[in-house]
């Protein structure tokens, strides 16, 4: 089966489109997968501003599908006619769903009838953890296309929510070379706004064993990097800046200081 991937939950907008084969054992491939950064946009902001991610959403939802689908080669134009009189029967459903979502209303009802239906068996997308604002825009994205691409007297294209953290965690099974998980697992999220230790006893089966009591990983480094004056994002800069040194021995002239060290868990 082939599935299209969305995700927005912060301020990469991303689409993707895997094929999935197998049943007890399955195996992916990834068809195409294409990400939108808008890390220069916010960077005058020293951090992600949800209402502005939201608006970078709306307007390359249309551009990041259509590279998506051709280099996936799924992508094919549509007989006008056809689509144009379809489009007329679904606008006023198409305006509620994407009521909230002004610019990509009007790009989704200028683009979509040119592009033929693809082969695709389900869409997902992230349902969070994630910038509400964000998070939304996704989701109304699949609800439209779903509509759209679903035939009339048939069953709309299956919508299937995901769990950004835990799609961290599948994403093993990609690069791995696992066809399976070993269980009991360890995992470690240090992903920009979560830091979470997390015991998987089986698929689908979690207990967060720790996490964090303040910042997450990735927002101590844009912290950092903004008291420092080295710009955003963070991480990318201070790791530039540390291999430009080399340390000749383990003895410093600083001592930093070791946070609970004491406390009787996991949390960072």
């Amino acid at each position: 089966m082939k599935i299209l991937g969305i995700e927005t939950s912060c301020d990469d907008t991303c689409i993707a489109l895997v094929e999935a084969r197998g049943k007890k054992r399955v195996s992916f491939n990834v068809l195409s997968n294409i990400v939108s950064s808008q890390v220069e946009i916010h960077r005058k902001w020293g951090g992600v501003y949800p209402a502005l991610a939201k608006r970078e959403h709306q307007k390359n939802l249309i551009l990041v599908l259509k590279k998506a689908l051709k280099e996936a080669g799924l992508f094919q134009n549509s007989k006008l006619k056809a689509q144009n009189s379809k489009l007329g029967l679904k606008t006023k459903s198409l305006k509620k769903i994407l009521e909230r979502e002004p610019k990509l209303l009007k790009d989704f009802l200028k683009v979509l009838p040119k592009i033929k239906k693809p082969k695709i068996d389900a869409i997902t997308v992230t349902a969070g953890p994630g910038l509400e604002p964000c998070l939304w825009t996704g989701v109304n994205f699949a609800k439209a296309l779903s509509y759209f691409w679903t035939p009339p007297s048939q069953d709309l294209i299956p919508i299937i929510p995901v769990n950004h953290i835990e799609a961290h965690i599948y994403a093993n099974y990609l690069k791995s070379g696992l066809e399976q998980f070993v269980f009991p697992a360890i995992c470690l999220i240090a992903s920009g706004g979560h830091t979470q230790l997390i015991l998987m006893k089986d698929d689908g089966k979690y207990k967060i064993l720790g996490e964090t009591r303040d910042d997450a990983a990735g927002e101590c480094l844009d912290k950092v990097a903004r008291i420092l004056g080295l710009g955003y994002p963070g991480g990318p800069v201070i790791a530039a800046k540390a291999s430009e040194f080399q340390i000749l021995n383990s003895k410093f002239q600083i001592k930093l200081p070791r946070p609970m060290f004491h406390s009787q868990n996991y949390d960072f």
